[in-house]
């Protein structure tokens, strides 16, 4: 209804959200939500204002401060604070990661929407049809190219991410990649392939990544991951037959880790600052892959 979202963008408490490259705004470790007015002059239209809902204070918005100029890719929003450790020239920004660990799993959501929803305007400023650029619309849930009418709205590309475990239970098999820290290892993950079902994803990627054979998975739960548009779907899988291999060049190694290891490993969550020895680490706990590990640790 264009009549109501105009009501919304005038509505005296609407509020905002201000992202960029480097992260979400903050006060410390919490959202600042800044007045629409203030803000505004920011987005190059009223059109490119993305309205995530209207809550009890009012509607709220996502604004996108480092628009990319035309004719050049875009980068990632947050990408520069995945880590949780923001460019010094944007001190008062807060990380995706490091929103993940100190927000509430709703603001955490609520950040993980728009910066999902901001990446998607970045990457379809374009037609994919014609190339024609394309206009905002229905909020920010939608784009229309300019030239052929057609329509785009935001997309999600599933991922799995399994934690293979033996079949005794004593044993899980984690991976590593070379970028991460000294001593951190994961569980494997990949996407779904066209016109595969979500099992046979989960075998596929674990024969490739590691070369092991596996039964059928389990499914656990879900966690988004807006970078730039994934769903992650979790799954504890039993491990069949195999030694360790694979053909996939992402993983550095892979090994079997006893349940003592991983449950000494779980006491830390340092995932930029790793505590000095030569024990395993583990993924951050606002991470699926440490709610995988741990919901193994603790049957």
């Amino acid at each position: 209804d264009p009549e109501w979202l105009r009501a919304q963008r005038r509505d005296p408490g609407a509020r905002a959200l201000v992202l960029g490259d480097a992260g979400v705004r903050s006060s410390g470790s919490a959202l600042e939500y800044v007045p629409l007015d203030d803000v505004v002059e920011q987005a190059r239209r009223m059109d490119d204002l993305v309205l995530l809902g209207v809550d009890a204070h009012g509607p709220l918005y996502a604004v996108d401060e480092d628009p990319p100029p035309h004719g050049v890719r875009a980068p990632l929003v947050g990408a520069g604070g995945m880590r949780g450790e923001p460019a010094p020239e944007a001190a008062e920004r807060l990380g995706v990661r490091s929103a993940a660990q100190v927000l509430s799993q709703a603001e955490g959501g609520l950040v993980a929407y728009a910066t999902g929803l901001l990446n998607w305007h970045r990457a379809t400023r374009f037609c994919g049809v014609c190339g024609g650029a394309t206009t905002s619309g229905e909020g920010g849930t939608s784009r229309t190219c300019d030239v052929c009418g057609t329509g785009h709205h935001p997309r999600t590309d599933p991922v799995v991410i399994m934690l293979v475990a033996d079949e005794q239970g004593d044993r899980v098999l984690l991976g590593r990649q070379s970028a991460w820290p000294a001593r951190r290892y994961s569980t494997l993950a990949g996407f779904v392939s066209p016109g595969e079902s979500l099992e046979e994803a989960v075998a596929r990627e674990v024969l490739e990544e590691v070369g092991v054979l596996v039964g059928v998975p389990e499914y656990h739960s879900s966690q988004p991951w807006p970078f730039p548009c994934s769903l992650m779907l979790g799954f504890v899988v039993p491990y069949r037959s195999g030694d360790i291999g694979g053909t996939d060049d992402e993983l550095q190694d892979a090994r079997w880790f006893s349940r003592d290891e991983v449950r000494e490993a779980a006491l830390d969550d340092s995932w930029d600052h790793p505590p000095e020895g030569d024990g395993l680490l583990l993924p951050p706990r606002s991470a699926i892959a440490r709610r995988l590990i741990e919901s193994w640790v603790e049957r």
